[in-house]
């Protein structure tokens, strides 16, 4: 079992909001990361993309479509609770926003909203709000 497996669970979790939120995509894990379109990794400072600053910088950064690729900040304090937990950032949180940029949203203009463009430490966006749908359904064309 790998360092980073605990973190899984939430991504699944976080793909799962988004496939019943939007009644449209429907996601699954393969083996081999060659034939996956989409692509999760954690990544430490320069990576060749886009630089992490360690704790307290960018915690994640997602490419939409066709790119697909997904970094999170591995020096970061990540929480992996049911929970807030004060001086952490909630990773099933900041992956739902960013599965949100893999899928092509933009940042939304409502605070509450997954899509907004920050969370602060010690706070929950667990699940999506109509804002966040509403955006994917324009986006895709869908009623």
């Amino acid at each position: 079992m790998g360092v980073f497996d605990s973190f899984v669970p939430p991504v699944v979790s976080a793909f799962d909001e988004w496939a019943s939120g939007s009644g449209y995509f429907t996601f699954s894990r393969v083996a081999d990361i060659v034939t996956s379109d989409l692509k999760i990794s954690f990544q430490r400072m320069s990576h060749g993309d886009r630089d992490f600053n360690g704790t307290g910088g960018a915690l994640a950064h997602a490419f939409a479509p066709t790119n697909g690729t997904l970094h999170f900040d591995a020096d970061e304090n990540w929480s992996l609770g049911p929970g807030p937990v004060a001086n952490a950032i909630d990773f099933k949180s900041v992956a739902l926003h960013e599965i949100g940029h893999l899928l092509g949203l933009g940042h939304s203009q409502y605070r509450d909203a997954v899509m907004w463009e920050s969370i602060s430490r010690g706070t929950v966006k667990d699940k999506l709000t109509s804002d966040d749908i509403q955006g994917i359904k324009v986006l895709y064309g869908l009623n």
